[in-house]
């Protein structure tokens, strides 16, 4: 049995370890190098944390099965967010706290309750819509990554909500501002050597305290609201009108153990995860469309040949979209979001044949095997078509799901990826419908830089497009 001095890495100083190697904003590029110099499972120390990277998919599937009880979110990520004055969510809990918030946040998500928020998002894309006609008509490039990212505020506000945060016909972007402060601080100050904001109020950490105090402004109103609407309609307990109605219905069940901070702690994780990931996923399936043609023209044909033009699409005609969601399936395995995904283990472990103790930190790689060879014929290539099912269910779609994971697995895999599936499919589909994409890409015409900050963001990305006649 071998154990964490047994494993290969990067030489570091001493004391300090790898640390002054660690480049955030590549950190996930830095660690795929490091798997093909030291194989899938390698060592990394970072001042006193003991660091293990796994990259082995079906090691990694294993890690992510045995949540909460064996590997649980890291001490530092709670220490940081508390003391960031973030209310508690489903995003870092850990052991029975995370059980009874999964079992609220879950009675939100069902499928059942989003086909009931449909009318919500149908209403953000229509002016995601009008937004890109004004700038088609005008010949103007779009700022693929901010408009994305206000279309998912405002679909999260309102299919979770029940709130109108109209950033799509507004240039004012105030709670989108202060929300992408959060997670990149967040990120920064899980991964710094050296605690430096404690000592030191620099500008960018006074920005950061006052967005953060608009930011819990706006959930805890969220909440008030949402607590008048169910005691003026005491049916909304039985038959919740969106996300955080059913957030609230189940918080108030007597065995729940949940309050309205655990409540509003979730509204926050909704508005930072769904606002990055989606938005993120989306301007990346955008910019390998335009760089596939055929694969373009395929997504488009199916598109206008369920679609009717003038019109957001309905639940029924997104169902129907089939290389459309193949399209999204192989940009989240070519661009995952969430290309690391750092856990710290909880008791003693076994990860293949490494002994690891409490404490910990395991690092998961979800994208080395996504991205080879050995288990995608042409892996560097976007190919839809891996993910599309014949008959029963194709072998390769099948091998396919297993070894990409863009949701996690396990116990914790994410709770908002049906929602999130359907936000990706409304977009391109109401994208295609309306418009021919004359160009995506960045200003200089080089490869959009994937930079890291909890979710993989492409930097500089624009696109033109025409309108349909």
């Amino acid at each position: 049995m071998k154990h964490f001095h047994d494993l290969p890495g990067p030489r570091g100083l001493p004391v300090f370890g790898n640390a002054f190697q660690v480049r955030p904003a590549r950190l996930h590029l830095q660690c795929e190098q490091w798997a093909r110099e030291y194989g899938s499972l390698y060592r990394l120390q970072l001042g006193l944390r003991k660091v293990v990277v796994v990259s082995d998919h079906t090691q990694v599937a294993a890690v992510l099965r045995d949540r909460p009880e064996a590997f649980g979110r890291t001490d530092r990520l709670n220490q940081i967010w508390t003391e960031m004055g973030l209310p508690p969510g489903v995003f870092g809990a850990n052991n029975d706290v995370w059980r009874k918030q999964r079992r609220m946040v879950m009675a939100g998500f069902d499928p059942a309750h989003v086909k009931n928020y449909f009318p919500a998002l149908q209403g953000v894309a229509g002016r995601l819509v009008q937004r890109w006609h004004k700038a088609a008509k005008q010949g103007a490039n779009i700022d693929l990554q901010s408009d994305l990212m206000r279309y998912t505020v405002d679909t999260i506000a309102g299919l979770a909500f029940g709130a109108e945060v109209n950033t799509l016909e507004s240039d004012h972007d105030v709670i989108q501002r202060h929300l992408d402060q959060i997670f990149p601080t967040l990120f920064g100050r899980v991964l710094a050597p050296f605690p430096t904001w404690r000592w030191w109020r620099s500008p960018a950490n006074r920005r950061l305290d006052a967005s953060l105090v608009e930011v819990l402004r706006a959930v805890n109103q969220f909440v008030a609201q949402a607590r008048q609407r169910m005691a003026a309609n005491p049916a909304l307990h039985q038959q919740p009108g969106n996300l955080l109605e059913a957030m609230l219905a189940a918080a108030d069940q007597p065995d729940s153990g949940m309050d309205d901070s655990q409540v509003a702690g979730n509204v926050l994780t909704m508005l930072l995860a769904g606002e990055d990931t989606t938005a993120n996923t989306l301007a990346w399936m955008f910019h390998l469309l335009w760089n596939n043609p055929e694969a373009l023209g395929q997504a488009s044909e199916e598109v206008r040949s369920v679609c009717h033009p003038g019109n957001v699409p309905s639940l029924e005609q997104l169902t129907g979209l089939d290389y459309v969601e193949a399209c999204v399936h192989e940009t989240m395995r070519l661009k995952p979001v969430a290309p690391i995904l750092p856990l710290q283990v909880q008791r003693d472990v076994v990860i293949g044949d490494l002994q690891l103790q409490p404490g910990t930190v395991v690092i998961n790689m979800m994208r080395v095997d996504s991205v080879s060879d050995a288990y995608f014929p042409q892996a560097a290539q976007f190919k839809p078509e891996r993910w599309l099912v014949d008959g029963d269910q194709s072998p390769m779609a099948q091998s396919a799901k297993r070894i990409s994971m863009p949701f996690g697995a396990g116990p914790r895999i994410c709770p908002g990826r049906y929602l999130a599936l359907l936000e990706m499919k409304m977009a391109i589909a109401t994208l295609l419908n309306e418009f021919d994409i004359l160009h995506v890409g960045t200003a200089d015409g080089s490869e959009p830089v994937e930079h890291l900050s909890f979710t993989m963001t492409p930097l500089g990305l624009q696109m033109r497009l025409q309108a349909r006649a």
